[in-house]
């Protein structure tokens, strides 16, 4: 069996590693994570992926590492996390009735042999037009600081979507779990075959 590593110590993006039912461990990549002059969201998310695969790779000599990283982009801007109440605020409102692309980067690093695989899929929120007090009331309730965009898809922030659309719901969390599978395949790992 192949050391399967996660490089990121997101606790959202273990959780969704967790699904696949797999052993794995959990690295942290020190890396920095600024875009590069003229750098596009896609290119951006897909570098850092890649980056943070290849990080973490020292720590393990011999396994299949996988670097993840997520921006999203709403007027041509990429959002950050809010850290703020203030700042959550502007976001959402900047939102409402309109739809956040998120990119999400993915890469399948194999420290033994230096292979790899990225791509990055996006996924699309379309925003109910919220108010100010239903902006308002999310907030205190969820406090979704440190998330990009300010909500969580996975819990209470379902409430401020009109809809979603993409290929991978666990997409908006961080980790597309569709496409890592179809990378593990690439790599010589059927994760059905693991299930024991």
């Amino acid at each position: 069996m192949t050391t399967i590593v996660l490089g990121s110590t997101s606790p959202f993006r273990k959780a969704i590693l967790e699904k696949l039912n797999i052993p794995f461990e959990c690295a942290k990549p020190e890396i920095d994570e600024s875009a590069l002059p003229n750098e596009s969201p896609v290119a951006l998310v897909e570098r850092l992926a890649i980056e943070k695969a290849k990080k973490v790779a020292a720590q393990f000599p011999d396994a299949l590492i996988i670097g993840s990283d997520q921006v999203a982009v709403h007027d041509n801007e990429i959002l950050g996390k809010p850290h703020t109440h203030e700042n959550a605020i502007k976001q959402l409102s900047s939102f409402s009735g309109n739809k956040v692309t998120f990119y999400t980067g993915l890469c399948l690093f194999n420290s033994k042999t230096g292979e790899s695989s990225s791509l990055v899929d996006p996924f699309y929120v379309h925003f109910k037009t919220l108010s100010e007090q239903a902006i308002e009331n999310y907030l205190l309730a969820e406090k979704p600081y440190k998330c990009a965009g300010s909500f969580k898809s996975e819990a209470l922030g379902i409430c401020l979507f009109e809809k979603l659309e993409g290929d991978d719901p666990n997409t908006l969390i961080g980790l597309p779990l569709i496409k890592l599978t179809e990378l593990f395949a690439q790599h010589g790992v059927d994760v059905l075959a693991l299930q024991q």
